[in-house]
């Protein structure tokens, strides 16, 4: 028996270094499963949140038959910082008909949007330690914005003032802020107060926001509508219009209708524009690039006649002009800009230098409908869907 101890006093010191082990290891489970926990329930939450909602969804790219209603798709969880925003409103924009359609490229399935206003329905301790309360109005743009509940970074909301309704609070986040950016630090300040700028197509959503934007900063403005969205062109204030007639079909600009180019030099004095905001795309790149003064700008943003084709730099020479082919992520890089670029439209609405004109809202289950509204160029104001 004595010849065991060893052996015991061995198996004994083995057992409490195992209990050691485990005793330490015990706070760091007990910490993860802590977080996990914390990750999955919000710090606060309005009464009664569903574990499904309705959401239109992409699952292949493609027409707009694709966008499908689904009813019982999960309402996303939330991770610390986040909130869980039950949406009032989504916005409809041409981006979102690309992702629909499969020009730029989203990963399956999704559901659609990146525009979206409504109240927070739940939140976390850090989105509340930037001071989002459950109850709080707010507009935002992530992507997953046609659904009935989306999750967002608290970094990315907007907080809408009270005097701001929330169908104006949502277009402002992609069309307003988009042409807040176009007519401000985008142009590099190649364009001074009293210059003239071209916008195309002034009769729809985001170049009416862009001419009235362009005004406000001091620039002299040359718009271009369709004859059917003559008077909304007129409202924003430009101080010269060309009026187009219209593609067979659409509600189109045709751009072959009215020597454009040979226009603008009549205004411009034979100078051209220091500036042109281009969203219309492939039909407009030759008038845009042809109507530039000396070391203008031509800011192509959009592809709603088509993406435009490439081009030879060499073509810039003849004026030592600049382009750009901006996006709005590169133009909100962090909360402060983004604010900075909110702040100054929901100012501007807030005293009436701005008016936003609210088109057409559709339902959610709808959501086809909106996307044909849209590309058929039937707009002249924001299109929405009303979750």
């Amino acid at each position: 028996a004595c010849a065991d101890i060893p052996t015991l006093v061995k198996m004994l010191a083995q057992t409490m270094r195992s209990a050691a082990s485990l005793a330490a290891r015990q706070p760091a489970r007990v910490a993860m499963q802590a977080a996990r926990a914390c990750a999955a329930r919000p710090s606060r939450a309005m009464s009664s949140i569903p574990t499904t909602m309705k959401a239109a969804v992409v699952k292949e790219t493609g027409s707009v038959d694709v966008l499908k209603i689904e009813s019982a798709w999960p309402v996303p969880a939330i991770v610390d910082g986040q909130v869980l925003v039950k949406n009032e409103f989504a916005g409809i924009n041409f981006i979102d008909t690309y992702h629909r359609s499969g020009m730029y490229k989203r990963d399956l399935p999704f559901v659609g949007g990146q525009e979206g206003g409504g109240v927070i329905a739940a939140t976390t301790p850090k989105a509340e330690a930037m001071g989002f309360k459950v109850g709080g109005r707010v507009a935002y743009s992530v992507f997953s914005t046609y659904a009935e509940y989306t999750a967002v970074p608290a970094a990315k909301l907007q907080p809408v003032p009270d005097n701001v309704g929330l169908d104006v609070a949502t277009a402002c986040v992609v069309q307003g802020m988009t042409a807040h950016y176009l007519t401000s630090t985008c142009n590099a300040d190649l364009i001074k107060p009293g210059e003239w700028c071209l916008i195309h197509g002034v009769g729809g959503g985001t170049c009416q926001w862009a001419a009235q934007m362009a005004k406000i900063r001091g620039y002299k403005v040359i718009g271009t509508t369709s004859k059917s969205k003559e008077a909304v062109g007129k409202a924003t204030g430009v101080d010269e219009l060309i009026v187009l007639d219209e593609a067979p079909g659409t509600s189109y600009e045709d751009y072959t209708s009215v020597d454009v180019t040979k226009r603008v030099m009549e205004i411009t004095g034979g100078q051209g524009v220091k500036c042109v905001i281009d969203g219309i795309g492939k039909a407009t790149m030759d008038i845009s690039i042809d109507s530039l003064a000396r070391r203008g700008i031509f800011i192509s943003f959009g592809n709603a006649s088509g993406a435009v084709p490439a081009f030879p730099v060499l073509r810039l020479i003849g004026k030592s002009a600049y382009v750009t082919r901006p996006k709005l992520l590169d133009y909100t890089t962090d909360r402060e800009e983004m604010l900075y670029r909110s702040g100054e439209i929901f100012k501007w609405l807030g005293d009436g230098s701005l008016k936003v004109a609210i088109d057409t809202t559709f339902k959610l289950d709808e959501a086809a409908e909106g996307h044909k509204y849209l590309e058929a160029g039937k707009s002249t104001g924001k299109v929405l869907y009303k979750i």
